[in-house]
Order: C-alpha cells, then sequence, then structure tokens
C-alpha cells in the first residue's frame, strides 16, 4: 500500500499562487499514477489533474487548464500541483491520490474510483 501526506495549502490572495506537495511512502511511487482532487464545503469531491508514472501524460480540468502545473520527483517520492492566478472559487480541501498506472486509469482517470490511496486532504483558501 502507498501512503499519501498532502501539505503547503493556507491562505492566498486571489491572483496569487501555490504549491501543493504530496509525500508518499510504504511502495515505490514511480509505480503509480497520481492524482490531484478538490472539495468545497457541501459539494462533491472533483477532478483537478492527474499524470502518470513518468510525468509525460498530464491531464486538467476545465477549471483550472491554464493555472495550473503537475509534476513529480520519483526520487523524492514527491508530486506537486502548482496552481496560479488563483480565484476564490478554488478554495477547497485538495487530496492527493495514487492509482496504478494502466489501460484502466487512463480510460478514468478523473474519477474518483480508479485511484487507491488518499492522502487526508491540506486546506486552500483564497481570499478575495
Amino acid at each position: 500500500q502507498v501512503q499519501l501526506v498532502e501539505s503547503g495549502g493556507g491562505l492566498v490572495q486571489a491572483g496569487g499562487s501555490l504549491r501543493l506537495s504530496c509525500a508518499a511512502s510504504g511502495r515505490t511511487f514511480s509505480s503509480y499514477a497520481v492524482g490531484w482532487f478538490r472539495q468545497a464545503p457541501g459539494k462533491e469531491r472533483e477532478f483537478v489533474a492527474a499524470t502518470g508514472w513518468s510525468g509525460d501524460r498530464r491531464y486538467f480540468a476545465n477549471s483550472v487548464k491554464g493555472r495550473c502545473t503537475i509534476s513529480r520527483d520519483n526520487i523524492k517520492n514527491l508530486a506537486y500541483l502548482r496552481l496560479n492566478s488563483l480565484k476564490s472559487e478554488d478554495t477547497a480541501v485538495y487530496y492527493c491520490a495514487a492509482a496504478r498506472d494502466g489501460s484502466s486509469w487512463l480510460r478514468g482517470y478523473s474519477d474518483r474510483s480508479e485511484y487507491d490511496a488518499w492522502g487526508q486532504g491540506t486546506q486552500v483558501t483564497v481570499s478575495s
């Protein structure tokens, strides 16, 4: 199994940027695809971004496309999500998740059910 811990959340002014980190342990992180999701109070958890084990395949939700970067450092067992030009609607708890990289993930990278391990989440609050 893989254990994931997010960090880097906080209070940020609108228009600013923030980098979230996800530290992995328990398995070789490079074997997994990684996804980022977010959940605002009273709303369903939604897809933000995902990338495969090599970092070559990258996918983004329309809501963050052009403002978001997903990356990973397999040597350090870390994954990152950077959001620029932050908006109030970006306020949410952000989660990283790991999935087995393969055809199933390629078909369903934006679906929560594809991911086997989840972090505890980190709060991002964007002030207007």
